[in-house]
């Protein structure tokens, strides 16, 4: 109850905040390409439940369709205006409004499509005893994740041997970690991150 209490009013508090570089990111994004300002995507939340992830929408209309993972900092799908957003991580703000909603929390393990939530090991399936979070120890340490996948030979065979084995074990220990400070810890460091 603590944590939801924590989540709603950051997050009604930091959307309020934001509302002024939400409408001058809507008004980049629509100058920029054709499409809508927002990408919605399915995705596994708690209790297994799918959800729609809501994201400024930083690559090309039905780039999806091309595979789901985004490849290194230069995938042509990705807009002139979604380099800069993805790099400073804005196109997640408005997951504000999934947090809200209830359906995720302001830290908490990065929500996953069904694709690869299938290949959970029944360890694995232990992320989604908790809401989904904005941010957590997988995000920080994987903050180059496009990078990494940019270098290897098979980069779907990368994601799923060793890139999302290892964010699960992180977020395994978050779920043995939770708490106020482990939330107020990774929301320092993600800032931290992204401003360095």
């Amino acid at each position: 109850m603590r944590k939801r209490l924590f989540d709603l009013f950051f997050s009604v508090t930091g959307a309020l905040l934001l509302t002024p570089v939400f409408f001058c990111i809507a008004v980049w994004i629509s100058l920029d390409s054709r499409g809508g300002i927002f990408y919605r995507q399915q995705r596994v939340g708690l209790n297994g439940r799918d959800f729609g992830l809501l994201k400024f929408r930083t690559m090309r209309t039905g780039s999806d369709k091309h595979g789901l993972l985004t490849i290194g900092g230069r995938d042509s799908r990705i807009t002139r205006s979604g380099y800069f957003l993805r790099k400073y991580k804005l196109d997640e703000l408005p997951q504000l409004l999934n947090v809200m909603k209830g359906d995720m929390s302001l830290v908490g393990p990065r929500p996953e499509v069904r694709k690869y939530v299938d290949l959970y090991t029944p360890e694995q399936l232990l992320v989604l005893s908790v809401r989904p979070g904005i941010t957590d120890f997988a995000s920080i340490d994987y903050s180059n994740e496009n990078e990494l996948l940019a270098g290897a030979e098979n980069p779907e065979k990368m994601y799923v041997d060793e890139v999302m084995p290892a964010k699960l074990r992180l977020n395994l220990r978050y779920i043995r970690e939770q708490g106020v400070l482990t939330d107020l810890k990774i929301i320092c460091r993600t800032l931290l991150k992204i401003v360095s």
